[in-house]
């Protein structure tokens, strides 16, 4: 049972390390809300978000109030919305009417984001999941809290290249539609590779169809807390290292597993997961690689920076699957670049470079993630960089992701400012040599050996 001396204990953690817990995400099925006529399909989901989420925020706020615990943000996911516009959508327009009444839904209850305007295309596209994706750079361009994701590969089922090649344009055009803000729209889209039915964290959020009809779902957070933690490890060894890490990330987990509970409780929805990611913000203080320069690194990029992530990832797993029943998600150390104050810098002086990111995203949670690149990069080099990212995930059995914002008209040492918890991030540069012959040849990358286990 938890109880209250818990969170008490966590004060300090609170009040000067930064801890909060990320976001509580309700997720709600809409199968039921498909129809035959796109209108009447945007009214049922209309209608049932704000009937399943309108004291979602309330309880929020009131939790926060009632334990002193930070809430940063209230969210929504919902079913993948390929699957739910199937049967009324014959335009790409008509998946945008879907997203705008998302928009809308979202906005009437106060939630920060809203999550599953998506497709699942591990294996190959449907018409439905076609023109939703080719309505992503309009559907993100006019709406404000809708985010998008499109899983592309599977360790089951391989890697869809038809999808790939059509996302590198895909995202192009989403920088476009959106180049007036530092081309923000690319921040609310991410392409995966085994995607997660139950991640609460945006962009890539969805209520996968496995799950029930409606569930809520934390993130917790707390990189400042474990580099705290860590000033009383310096300079000893590694087992003390390990130990300091895997005991901060149980406290940290507790407290998330407390909002959970309570916020199912008040809410009366079942209570899913809790992901005990390390999600950083750009604030000083609150950042993964601030982490990694404690365990030893001069600066993150340098040699050793793989290794010294792998072990934090590993002992936040160890030490919060031990504080819940029911951890899922993503659960790991999030390396999102302009949503970390010493990643940005490190990217600003040119040691954290993209060829050292994907490195990292071989032993960490989820990819690629918030990189501003230049803005004349070519589809095809986004498309290849989809599919590299995929390829790790695929082989390796793990969540991979990308979301990369090719900003317009900026190029390499420029910044690109997203505002809020989304940061700013100095443009890197990427590799322009061609890679087209390679992702145009259409088809799909078969799964490895290792995925046949029946």
């Amino acid at each position: 049972m938890l109880n209250i001396m818990e969170v008490h204990e966590t004060n300090q953690m609170i009040e000067q390390e930064k801890l909060d817990v990320r976001t509580i995400t309700m997720g709600i099925s809409l199968l039921d809300c498909a129809a035959a006529d796109v209108d009447v399909t945007c009214d049922n989901i209309y209608r049932k978000i704000t009937t399943y989420a309108k004291d979602l925020v309330s309880t929020g706020e009131d939790i926060e109030r009632d334990y002193g615990i930070p809430i940063v943000n209230k969210r929504i996911t919902v079913t993948p919305i390929s699957l739910v516009g199937a049967s009324c959508c014959k335009t790409s327009g008509d998946f945008v009417k879907i997203a705008h009444a998302l928009d809308r839904a979202a906005k009437e209850v106060g939630v920060n984001l809203i999550g599953g305007y998506s497709a699942l295309v591990s294996k190959a596209m449907t018409p439905a999941e076609e023109l939703l994706i080719r309505s992503l750079p309009q559907a993100l361009a006019e709406t404000d809290v809708v985010c998008s994701s499109v899983n592309v590969g599977s360790t089951k089922t391989g890697i869809d290249m038809n999808a790939v090649e059509l996302l590198g344009h895909i995202v192009k055009d989403i920088a476009h539609a959106t180049a007036d803000i530092d081309s923000y729209g690319c921040v609310k889209f991410v392409a995966f590779c085994n995607v997660p039915d139950d991640n609460p964290f945006m962009a890539g959020g969805f209520h996968g169809v496995t799950e029930g009809d409606a569930v809520i779902n934390v993130g917790v957070s707390g990189p400042g807390v474990v580099s705290r933690a860590l000033d009383a490890a310096k300079g000893k060894d590694f087992e003390f290292l390990c130990e300091t890490i895997k005991r901060t990330a149980f406290k940290i987990t507790r407290v998330g597993q407390l909002v959970a509970q309570e916020a199912s409780r008040r809410l009366g929805v079942p209570f899913g997961i809790i992901d005990l990611s390390l999600a950083p913000t750009p604030a000083v203080g609150d950042s993964v690689g601030e982490v990694l320069e404690k365990i030893g690194i001069e600066q993150v990029g340098a040699p050793g920076t793989t290794a010294a992530l792998a072990m934090l990832n590993d002992q936040v797993k160890k030490g919060g699957i031990m504080a819940s029943s029911y951890v899922g998600g993503l659960s790991g150390a999030f390396i999102p670049v302009s949503e970390d104050k010493n990643m940005i810098d490190a990217a600003g002086s040119g040691c954290l470079t993209i060829e050292k990111l994907e490195a990292m995203t071989c032993v960490c949670s989820v990819g690629l993630d918030m990189i501003a690149i230049p803005g004349d990069t070519s589809a095809a080099t986004i498309s290849g960089i989809i599919a590299d990212e995929a390829a790790i995930g695929m082989v390796n059995q793990k969540t991979t992701a990308v979301r990369v914002i090719p900003v317009e008209g900026k190029g390499v040492g420029e910044m690109a400012n997203f505002g809020g918890l989304m940061g700013y991030a100095p443009i890197i540069p990427v590799n322009q040599v061609s890679c087209e012959a390679f992702v145009t040849r259409g088809g799909r990358i078969p799964a490895p050996i290792h995925s046949f286990k029946n």
